[in-house]
């Protein structure tokens, strides 16, 4: 697992780190059972307070994204959060008339979004939209 932490983002460094690994997560770069590293481990990797990454596990456990076992480490949960349908569909439906509130404020056009979405797509995923699309028919 690759983290950057970017001094110049307008996120905490915290959630810099809780975003990165649900990216992860989301995109299969990091599945059921994958061991993260310590606190310790990870940040000296990244160069900041341990206690940061400990916020950042804590609200990911707390999520149900990740959990800790005693003596072993921290892992992705076997089962992730549910939320129902509706929950869902109503998240996603108010994250996409930001982003595209955004866009067009921005100047970008309908066409431009997608493109943006399906290069989002590949760098979350690590693999076109278009072949997985294919693999689930």
């Amino acid at each position: 697992m690759h983290i950057v932490i970017s001094a110049g983002d307008d996120l905490p460094i915290y959630r810099q780190v809780m975003r990165q690994i649900t990216d992860a997560i989301a995109g299969g770069r990091l599945t059921s059972g994958d061991r993260l590293p310590s606190h310790r481990e990870l940040s000296e990797q990244l160069v900041i307070a341990p206690l940061t990454v400990k916020k950042a596990y804590d609200e990911l456990e707390a999520l149900g994204y990740i959990e800790s076992q005693r003596g072993r480490g921290t892992f992705v949960c076997a089962r992730l959060p549910k939320v129902s349908r509706a929950t869902r569909n109503t998240q996603v439906l108010d994250a996409a008339r930001a982003l595209l509130s955004q866009a067009y404020l921005a100047g970008f056009r309908y066409a431009d979004v997608l493109k943006l979405l399906a290069d989002a797509d590949r760098d979350l995923t690590d693999q076109p939209a278009q072949s997985r699309r294919k693999e689930s028919l």
